[in-house]
């Protein structure tokens, strides 16, 4: 089946999404590039802790939450249809955990390792706190034991969360009317880089991952336009090195 080929070879086509628009960025950048290999170095030594935790965290759990439902799904559900309802449920899932992030301190803690990037390419996709990945993964087990959402629509669902987070905090510099198009359904450059602006106006906004429509229905988007030159991290605090971001959700924390 489609399923499991993607399955057995999720990372595979993780990369070549990532290397695809990690070269293409590189040609259409929507901002100037600046050379920083420091910055990639601290965003692919996140990302290693990720590769890492993911077989050993992330999928056991999954695995363990889909193994323990609290009901089973009739046999004779029609696949299709509830493949794409897991994914809109499981999409709304990450919407409400992203806004908790923002929202609740100490979650905050964690997830504000991801917005000290002061730069957005693909890379700033995978540039999250190991704590914040581990706890995020506990928390999708809620959705997955109540609704009895099969493992391998979890792990589909991952995959395109994992394209459209490379595709939307990319650098690529899109033709107006195709970003303008697409941004009707899903999260696109032009909607996530408002998100990451360095004003809490717009970073306390623009939560949705896959699909765009999770923010106008439940008010949280931003009425900020991506400009050229808009200052991308946290207000008045630089980014850290990879040790420094390791150790931040414990520091105090002066945003």
């Amino acid at each position: 089946m489609i399923s499991e080929t993607i399955i057995a070879n999720k990372a595979l086509i993780g990369g070549a999404i990532f290397a695809v628009l990690f070269v293409a960025e590189r040609f259409r950048a929507a901002e100037p590039t600046q050379p920083d290999f420091q910055r990639l170095l601290r965003n692919g030594a996140l990302w290693a802790c990720l590769l890492v935790l993911s077989p050993l965290i992330v999928l056991p759990l999954t695995s363990f939450a889909s193994d323990h439902a609290l009901w089973r799904r009739p046999a004779d559900w029609p696949y299709g249809l509830t493949l794409v309802a897991d994914i809109l449920v499981l999409d709304l899932w990450v919407y409400g955990v992203h806004r908790a992030y923002h929202e609740i301190g100490v979650m905050r803690r964690f997830h504000r390792v991801h917005h000290l990037d002061e730069h957005l390419d693909t890379t700033s996709a995978v540039r999250f706190h190991p704590g914040e990945v581990a706890l995020s993964a506990l928390l999708r087990m809620i959705p997955i034991v109540i609704l009895a959402v099969p493992f391998t629509h979890v792990v589909l669902f991952e995959t395109l969360l994992l394209a459209a987070s490379f595709f939307h905090h990319s650098n690529l510099r899109l033709p107006a009317g195709v970003e303008r198009a697409l941004s009707r359904v899903i999260v696109t450059p032009s909607i996530h880089w408002v998100h990451h602006h360095a004003l809490p106006r717009d970073t306390n906004s623009n939560y949705a991952a896959i699909f765009s429509v999770w923010d106008p229905l439940f008010r949280t988007r931003s009425d900020g336009r991506r400009s050229p030159g808009m200052k991308i991290g946290l207000e008045g605090v630089e980014d850290k090195s990879a040790f420094g971001l390791l150790l931040a959700p414990f520091q105090r924390m002066d945003h």
